[in-house]
Parts: C-alpha cells; structure tokens; sequence
C-alpha cells in the first residue's frame, strides 16, 4: 500500500512539474522528457552536451530522477497516456520486462549496432549503455584494509554485525540485482533456501536500511558503520564529487557485473526527440567522456575501457542473469515479506 500511495503521489506531483512545463501527453510537445536513475549531475551533464549538439533542444529536456524499479513502475502505470520519451538506467531484468510487458519501442538501428548482442535486447527494445559492477565499500576511515571484508560471505561473519548498512532493497535496480545474485550464488536453480539463508545473516548484521541513495552515503560518511554495498560507478563518484572516504573491495569472489541499460518509452510524447538522444548518448565519444569522468564502464564498441579500471584489480562473479531474470520478482518479494527485519 505505502508504495501505491508513493507512486499515486509522485505521479501528481510529476504531472504539476510538466504541466508548468508545458509538456503536453496527447503527442504534441517538442521537447524531451527523461525518466533517469543516473546520478544528478551525471544527468545533467550529458543533458547539456546533448542541448550544445542540438541547440533545437536548448531548455527543453526534463530530467526527472528516481530508482530503477520507480521508473518502471512509473512507465508501465502511464501506459494508457505515456508521459516519458527516454528511460535512462535500469538493469536488463527490468528492461526485459518492460519490453515484455509491451511498455518499450525499439531503438534506432544505428544505435542498437553499435552496441554487441551481448549487451542488448535481441529486438532491439532496449540497449546496454554500460557494465555496472556492484561491489563491497567501507569507509576507509573507520576500517583499515586488514579489518575491512575481502569477499562476499565476511558480510555475515559474527564480526560485522551493525556494521552494515543497506540501501533499501525493493526500490531499487542495484539492490535487487545485488541480493538476486546472492541468492543465485548460494542456491540451486529449484532450491533458493540457501540463498535466503544467507540474506537472513546479512540481515542480522544490517544495522539499518537506507531510504535512498543519498541516505546511504551520509550514514556511512558520519560512521554509523563502516560498511555497504552499492555499485562501482556511484561509489567512484561520491569520491570524486564529495571526498568520500569510501573504498571499493576487490572481492576474492568476484563482483556481480549487470548490464545497465537505456530504452524509448513506447508512444512517448516525442520519439523523434527520444531517437535523437539516444544517437548522442551511444556515441563513441560520448560513452568515452562518461567512462573517464564520471566511471562508466561502456559496452559501444570503439568506447574502449576508461584508464582508471584496471588498477581497481576487479574480476567478474559468475552470474546466471537469466535465471536472476525471471526469479528477481519472487526472490525479493519474499526477502521482504520474509525476512527483512526478521532477526
């Protein structure tokens, strides 16, 4: 009910903000309207290059930032007058099923060659803008390295208990994504009790749940507890942005490695518009600039891999993404109902 009620009251709020924005549902607005689950200025960086290379757009994109699954929530309750052109960030479970669901109309075909088969939607629905690795942080003043986990299954060791905190899961793309490779690490495609099981310790040990992304940075900067886990990229970011004292680990295990991608909102209000961001955002250039300064990892081939990467020592957890695909719905229904807050 209370996420109803979040969505039926973002959803008012969103329709004053374009209405004093001049957006108009039935099709006839020239502008551009982005639903984003990217960091803010981010966001608005590419926003701003987008407008110099197309000054026909100059102060007619609306951002409007929010999680992952708040997005595709949003765009699938505005199926009947779609309110959105482009959604920008959410992992491939939840581009598959926003595709699936008949929510998203195919990208151009110039852009969806870019992008290899791997990292994309087989008809072209959705494309992968970027690999986002989700790792284990701490914050390096509170830890030292000796004293900080090294693998994933230190998380529910005795020692680190309310020393963790989590973004809250449901609402969002990294989360789900995190807690469903775990599952999927720790189980048997027909068998997810060992999976639960270790998110029931993790639980345990999770002091708190973070509302939001900027909760979750402020608790760990004001050492509540040392400890979460997040993506890569944000984590990178909040040092670059802020100073964070947040230190990635390089997990003996690996790291989970999601595609993360970027979609055209079928019957948005300007597909025309919706084509031409894509075009800019999936250029080589682009996805090159977002790789060095603000920690992309690009899947455009030509993008390269940015210079700061390699030296992070990170390897690939082996994941079935097909199989956290169709079990992701079910799987983080029952960590909620289940077993958040259970200890």
């Amino acid at each position: 009910m209370r996420r109803i009620l979040s969505l039926i009251t973002g959803m008012t709020l969103f329709a004053g903000l374009t209405a004093g924005c001049g957006l108009n549902a039935a099709g006839g607005d020239d502008g551009l309207t982005i639903y984003t689950a990217r960091d803010k200025a981010l966001a608005e960086s590419v926003v701003k290059d987008f407008e110099e290379a197309n000054p026909e757009y100059k102060g007619k994109v609306r951002l409007l930032t929010l999680g992952a699954q708040e997005a595709a929530e949003r765009i699938s309750a505005e199926r009947g007058r779609p309110q959105a052109d482009i959604w920008w960030g959410g992992s491939s479970q939840q581009l598959d099923h926003a595709a699936n669901d008949g929510v998203l109309a195919p990208v151009p075909d110039q852009v969806r060659d870019r992008i290899p088969e791997r990292y994309r939607d087989a008809q072209g629905r959705w494309v992968g803008e970027m690999i986002l690795a989700e790792v284990v942080f701490y914050n390096d003043q509170m830890l030292t390295p000796e004293q900080a986990p090294k693998d994933w299954d230190d998380l529910i060791k005795p020692e680190f208990k309310d020393k963790i905190v989590v973004r809250d899961v449901a609402a969002s793309g990294t989360m789900r994504s995190i807690y469903s490779a775990m599952i999927s690490r720790n189980s048997t495609p027909d068998d997810p009790e060992p999976g639960y099981e270790w998110l029931r310790k993790l639980d345990a040990n999770t002091k708190v749940y973070a509302a939001n992304p900027t909760d979750l940075y402020l608790r760990i900067q004001r050492q509540e507890a040392p400890i979460s886990v997040w993506n890569l990229q944000d984590v990178m970011l909040q040092q670059k942005k802020s100073g964070a004292p947040f230190k990635p680990v390089a997990t003996t295990s690996g790291v989970p490695q999601l595609v993360d991608g970027v979609a055209k909102v079928k019957d948005g209000p300007n597909g025309a518009a919706a084509d031409q961001f894509l075009d800019f955002l999936l250029s080589v250039d682009e996805q090159k600039k977002l790789g060095e300064e603000y920690f992309q990892i690009p899947t455009v081939e030509g993008a390269g891999e940015p210079s700061w990467l390699a030296p992070l020592g990170l390897h690939e957890m082996p994941v079935d993404w097909e199989l956290v695909g169709g079990k992701e719905s079910e799987w983080i229904a029952h960590w909620s109902d289940r077993i958040k807050n259970q200890n």
